[in-house]
């Protein structure tokens, strides 16, 4: 079958995102919480949500990834990204090969899913603080999905004027998601959307239009 992702806008851990993540994808599910500056933080929060219900791991890349990076990707079900600094993240991926491991476990089926920096990274661009809080446009995502992402749409009040304005501009037109939501797309056709939470939604934004998308609340 196709790979799948699921893109989120933020802030899902211990939600009921986990469980649909794990229903889409699988039992064995492998963290890489590359962008976080914490990520031992994020592995303790990984573990207790899926340690327990799955067979979990992670992958990391300092002080140098492990010896069976591409064969432990490869066997994975489910490739879970977090939130953290996009750019960084990018760059010590493509510094290792990552950037192609993933696109070989996606083409073979598996979910890739995640996040804030977990959801810009499989779009050709995207919205990010990577450089600072004024936010920039950033056009060097791993290209997986068409267009553009922004997350946190509904939580960081810069995130909506910034990205419609660079869209009116001519950066590419994309999906905005709310904290709480997600983009479910099949191969490179969006599903649905899902919300973890009343209300959450995400947005289809192009040229001077902003389409609401209704999400189904898990």
């Amino acid at each position: 079958m196709p790979g799948q992702i699921l893109a989120g806008g933020g802030l899902f851990r211990g939600s009921r995102f986990d469980d649909y993540v794990l229903e889409l994808g699988g039992p064995n599910i492998c963290s890489v919480p590359t962008a976080t500056a914490y990520p031992e933080t994020a592995l303790v929060s990984f573990y207790e949500s899926f340690a327990h219900r799955a067979q979990a791991s992670h992958v990391l890349f300092n002080p140098w990834p492990r010896d069976d990076l591409r064969a432990h990707v490869l066997a994975q079900d489910v490739i879970y990204v977090g939130g953290g600094n996009t750019a960084n993240m990018l760059a010590v991926w493509r510094t290792h090969g990552f950037d192609a491991i993933l696109r070989e476990a996606w083409d073979r089926g598996a979910l890739l899913c995640g996040w804030s920096a977990g959801m810009v990274c499989w779009f050709e661009a995207g919205v990010t603080d990577s450089f600072g809080p004024q936010l920039e446009g950033m056009r060097d995502g791993l290209g997986f999905l068409r267009g553009s992402a922004c997350p946190h749409y509904d939580s960081e009040e810069r995130r909506r004027p910034v990205y419609r304005d660079l869209v009116d501009k001519g950066f590419p037109s994309g999906y905005a998601a709310d904290d709480g939501a997600a983009l479910h797309f099949v191969g490179t056709e969006l599903r649905e959307v899902i919300g973890a939470r009343e209300g959450a939604q995400a947005y289809r934004v192009e040229t001077g239009a902003e389409t609401p998308l209704a999400a189904r609340l898990l």
